[in-house]
């Protein structure tokens, strides 16, 4: 038996919980997303995974947003172009879901294009076109700059494999 899932636009949110670092949020993230990998496999359309991923975070207890609109800023007016994040998890965490055969430069440059419109410095591109969901995760980074973190880095923007 089959139930429902409230299709709306956020879930998850509860006033008064303990805040997650970044690396505890993305390890949650990541957990969540292996969860969806091993019961589907590789080889559905993305909004399947993304769907199903939605479900699972939101489950989590985590605030989501599906398909967020990213509007872009010219010349100091807002404009609605189409950019749509797949899903924005507590405000910071962009998650770019994929099902192609391998990721691409433009792929990561569209991902950090989305980091610089929303002025965030964290993301995961995830393939889940891939046999083990760990060789299709990559972390992107920009301006990345966590004083409480011990791995500290200097650099402007990044991309780390996971």
């Amino acid at each position: 038996m089959w139930r429902e899932f409230n299709r709306g636009g956020s879930g998850g949110f509860r006033r008064g919980r303990r805040v997650l670092t970044d690396y505890q949020l993305t390890q949650k993230v990541i957990g969540c997303a292996m969860k969806v990998h091993s019961a589907l496999g590789p080889g559905l359309l993305e909004s399947a995974y993304r769907e199903c991923l939605y479900f699972e975070l939101c489950g989590a207890g985590l605030f989501v947003e599906k398909e967020k609109p990213m509007p872009l800023v010219y010349s100091n007016v807002k404009l609605e172009c189409g950019y749509r994040v797949d899903l924005m998890v507590e405000r910071r965490l962009i998650l770019e879901i994929k099902s192609v055969e391998a990721i691409n430069d433009i792929h990561l440059a569209q991902v950090l294009t989305y980091l610089k419109l929303a002025n965030l410095q964290l993301a995961l591109l995830m393939n889940f076109n891939v046999l083990h969901l760990r060789n299709g995760i990559k972390r992107i980074v920009n301006h990345y700059n966590d004083s409480a973190s011990s791995a500290k880095t200097s650099a402007p923007s990044a991309v780390n494999l996971r």
